[in-house]
């Protein structure tokens, strides 16, 4: 048997302060929760209105692209294309939510520059240059806000779980602890009291 159910006034003192203690940690989950989850859905209504530009201006680049092959020859804008650099100014950096670290992707926006002449090619290959530049613009955006919003999901079902937790398991049993070793105390001490007023009046006869 736990020597902390005994019904003395010791452990009714640690049984309040653990129900204190967890229904203080319900409130703070509870907060937690609600913040985390309110960031989320800001972070879902983004990466939608992202997803729809996403979709546009893809959709507008690959028809300049398009253009761009039958105008100038795919042979030639493949070779066109191999002189693009490679993007490498991207940086990860981290914030905290509640205790939940999500990305923040950094990187150097250049002005766009084109690497080729402009003696044999066309406004089409230009036009898809910036379309593209806008596509990965917004997919470093995307990642950013998906890989937030999946550890904000995550920590949301943990902190989900241990609220639960709480609230269902450890504040109803010291709940019942404490009532058990409070009622215990009181009979104990009606008990005591019916017994000196017995020896009393003995003493008294």
């Amino acid at each position: 048997m736990d020597p902390n159910t005994f019904p003395t006034k010791g452990n009714l003192i640690l049984a309040k302060n653990s129900l204190a203690l967890a229904r203080q940690g319900y409130e703070l989950m509870d907060k937690k929760r609600n913040i985390l989850i309110r960031e989320l859905m800001e972070l879902i209504a983004q990466a939608t209105d992202i997803q729809k530009e996403i979709d546009v201006t893809f959709t507008r680049a690959y028809q300049a692209l398009q253009k761009a092959n039958i105008q100038m020859g795919i042979h030639e804008v493949e070779v066109l294309s191999k002189a693009v650099p490679v993007e490498n100014s991207i940086t990860i950096k981290r914030r905290s939510v509640m205790g939940t670290e999500i990305p923040k992707v950094e990187y150097e926006q250049r002005e766009l520059k084109p690497t080729y002449s402009f003696y044999g090619t066309k406004m089409s290959l230009d036009e898809a240059c910036q379309k593209f530049e806008k596509v990965k613009e917004l997919a470093i955006r995307l990642a950013q806000i998906e890989t937030s919003a999946y550890r904000l999901a995550y920590n949301i079902k943990k902190t989900q779980k241990r609220a639960n937790a709480l609230q269902n398991i450890t504040i109803p049993k010291y709940e019942v602890l404490t009532k058990s070793i409070q009622d215990s105390l009181e009979e104990k001490e009606r008990e005591e009291f019916t017994r000196l007023k017995v020896i009393k009046r003995l003493k008294g006869n």
